[in-house]
């Protein structure tokens, strides 16, 4: 983990405003560190500048608040939702991912590029890329 802490991929504000407890279980951990050695940190050295983690990891409870979904891979570490500033950006940024065919499971446009979600599996990477 060269650019990312865990710290910076478990940073909810909703959760402190809750008093939720976001802190992961030692598997989500595990998990975050695959995602940030195999994708995030890659990225980041190819981008050359900073990468802003919106939201990392989310407990069920912190989840269920911010309507991920039930199966969300951010409750078991394994995603990250990422941006560099603006949707022109976000664009390249996602066109980087594409081009260095990191091991995701899923990358999505989100919104326009408002936001990039990706996510690492630490078995088996679909590398499955959609719009929402």
């Amino acid at each position: 983990m060269k650019y990312f802490t865990i710290s910076e991929l478990t940073r909810s504000d909703t959760a402190r405003r809750l008093g939720i407890d976001n802190r992961p279980p030692a598997s989500a951990v595990a998990a975050l560190h695959a995602l940030v050695d195999n994708v995030l940190d890659p990225l980041r050295e190819a981008w050359g500048g900073p990468i802003h983690v919106n939201s990392g990891y989310r407990c069920p409870e912190l989840n269920r608040i911010v309507g991920g979904t039930p199966t969300s891979q951010h409750q078991r570490g394994e995603a990250a939702d990422i941006t560099v500033g603006t949707q022109a950006r976000n664009r390249r940024l996602l066109a980087l991912i594409k081009q260095l065919d990191l091991p995701v499971d899923q990358c999505i446009d989100e919104k326009g590029c408002r936001w990039i979600h990706v996510s690492h599996r630490p078995n088996r990477n679909r590398r499955l890329y959609m719009k929402f």
